[in-house]
């Protein structure tokens, strides 16, 4: 087995932002590959974030967006357990960047069981959680909100979205 050294568990956490142990976990998993260990902790990620999915999120924040310009702009409610964790830069960044995937990309819904029976749409266009990120499109929304449950342990959910545009 490879040393893994801390340059490398450091890369790790800061691309993923889980926690030292689990990035020196993850690393010793995948014999020092960087790219697998990034998997192993986006595979636990997903199977926290399942795990926390029955946990209430009744606190949380509304975000706002404007576009420059101000013509158009966005808010979106996103809930977390405690107010703990909405308080924290992540979430607020988290909030901010949902605000402007909002703005951008105009969803309709939050996520696919919203589209009523019989609508012939694609997921990737009207439902917020399953389109690309703005940021980064390799990632969907969803996956943006998976890897913000795996930091801060707690179930994160969006529960409202709003967009406005000038002449709407």
């Amino acid at each position: 087995m490879p040393q893994i050294t801390i340059k490398e568990i450091q890369a790790l956490r800061d691309a993923t932002g889980v926690g030292i142990m689990d990035c020196k976990k993850a690393l010793e998993q995948a014999n020092g590959d960087f790219e697998k260990a990034h998997g192993i902790l986006q595979a636990q990620g997903i199977a926290f974030a399942t795990s926390k999915a029955t946990r209430s999120a009744k606190d949380g924040l509304v975000i706002s967006y404007i576009h420059s310009g101000g013509r158009i702009g966005a808010l979106v409610e996103v809930n977390c357990e405690t107010d703990f964790v909405a308080r924290t830069d992540g979430f607020q960044q988290l909030g901010h960047d949902l605000a402007m995937q909002v703005a951008a990309m105009n969803p309709r819904y939050i996520s696919a069981e919203e589209v009523p029976a019989g609508e012939q749409l694609n997921p990737e266009e009207v439902c917020l959680l399953q389109q690309p990120f703005i940021k980064d499109s390799t990632r969907t929304v969803q996956d943006l909100i998976t890897e913000a449950i795996a930091r801060t342990g707690e179930n994160i959910k969006v529960r409202r979205i709003a967009r406005f545009a000038l002449g709407e």
